[in-house]
C-alpha cells in the first residue's frame, strides 16, 4: 500500500473517531444535563431525608395519606401503605400486572379486592388496603414488612423493608407534621391523568370550579374540615382549628399535590403561600389576615 493511501485510511479514522466522541458528548449532554420532567414534588422529612416523586406519584402518594386521615388512622398506617405501593408499583396507578393484578396495591379482582374499576380508583383501593390492614393485629408494632406481607400475601416478602425510609419520610410531611415541608413546582399544563374520572381530578373537573375541589377533598379527606361557604366558584376556603395544624397543612399539601388537575392557582395557609405560577420558589411568606386565621384558602384558575 503506498504511503498516500495509508495517510488517507488513517485521515478517515480520525475523522470516524472525532465524529463518534461528538455523537457520545450530544447525547451525555441531552441524557444528563436536560431535565427528564419540569414538573415535580420534594419533601423535606426529619433527619435531613429529601423525596423527590413525579407529579403522578406524588398525587397518590397524598391521596394514600388524606384515606388515612379520613378514617383516623395513625401515621404508621400512612408508612405501611405507601412502603407497600412503592414496592408494589412504584406510586402508579398500573393497568396490568401479575395475572389480574391492577392498581397501586396490585389487588386482584379474582382475589376479592374489587372489580377492575374499583381497583382503578386510588382512593378506593387505597380504603381496601387500610381495610385489610388494620385486622392485623397490632399492625402498628409489627415491621413494616411483616404488617404488609399479612395484607398483600406476596411471593416476595421481604421487599417492603428497603422502602420503609422513604415511605415514614413521605408519612411524616403528608401528615402535616413537618408543616410546608413538600412542594411541587408545575409548568402550567394541564393533563389528563388516567384515573382521572374517579381520583382528585375527576371530581373536580366534573364541576370545573370550587364545588368541585370541595367534592374532591370530601372525597379523600372526608368530612372534616368542611369548606366554608362561598360567593363564587374561584376559591374554596377551609377553617382550620387552631390546635390542629397539622390538619391543615396535611390538606395543603394534598392540594398542592393536586393542583394540575384540580386547576389550583395558588395554597394560602399559616402565612405561607404556595403559587402555580411562581411554584419553583415554594412556600412563600404571605401577610396572614386578621380576619382569616386558621382560614386555608385555595384560589383556582
Amino acid at each position: 500500500m503506498t504511503a498516500r493511501g495509508t495517510g488517507r485510511r488513517r485521515a478517515w479514522a480520525v475523522v470516524i473517531g472525532v465524529s463518534v466522541v461528538l455523537a457520545l458528548v450530544s447525547y451525555l449532554a441531552v441524557r444528563f444535563l436536560r431535565p427528564a420532567t419540569p414538573d415535580e414534588c420534594t419533601a423535606h422529612g426529619p433527619h435531613g431525608t429529601t423525596v423527590t416523586l413525579d407529579p403522578d406519584q406524588a398525587s397518590h402518594a397524598a391521596t394514600i395519606a388524606a384515606v388515612a386521615h379520613a378514617r383516623g388512622l395513625p401515621e404508621r398506617a400512612v408508612t405501611i401503605a405507601l412502603a407497600t405501593a412503592i414496592q408494589e408499583s412504584k406510586l402508579r396507578n398500573l393497568t396490568y400486572g401479575d395475572r389480574d393484578s391492577l392498581g397501586l396495591f396490585q389487588q386482584r379482582p379474582s382475589q376479592g379486592w374489587g372489580s377492575p374499576a374499583q381497583i382503578s380508583d386510588p382512593v378506593y383501593t387505597s380504603g381496601r388496603f387500610f381495610d385489610a390492614l388494620v385486622k392485623v393485629p397490632d399492625y402498628r408494632g409489627l415491621p413494616v414488612t411483616v404488617a404488609a406481607q399479612q395484607v398483600q400475601h406476596s411471593g416476595y416478602p421481604q421487599a417492603y423493608a428497603q422502602h420503609e425510609d422513604v415511605a415514614a419520610a413521605l408519612a411524616d410531611v403528608l401528615t402535616g407534621r413537618e408543616g410546608p415541608a413538600l412542594s411541587c413546582t408545575v409548568s402550567g399544563a394541564n393533563p389528563t391523568p388516567s384515573d382521572a374520572g374517579s381520583g382528585a381530578g375527576g371530581a373536580a373537573s366534573e364541576a370545573g370550579d370550587g364545588g368541585g375541589v370541595a367534592a374532591a377533598v370530601r372525597r379523600e379527606f372526608g368530612g372534616a374540615p368542611a369548606a366554608l361557604p362561598t360567593t363564587d366558584g374561584d376559591s374554596v376556603s377551609y377553617p382550620i382549628p387552631t390546635d390542629q395544624p397539622s390538619t391543615g397543612w396535611s390538606l395543603a399539601l394534598w392540594l398542592v399535590c393536586h393542583a394540575t388537575e384540580l386547576h389550583a392557582t395558588s395554597v394560602t395557609f399559616d402565612g405561607r403561600r404556595w403559587s402555580s405560577t411562581a411554584s419553583d420558589r415554594g412556600w412563600t411568606h404571605t401577610t396572614p389576615d386578621p380576619g382569616r386565621t386558621g382560614t386555608l384558602a385555595v384560589a383556582l384558575g
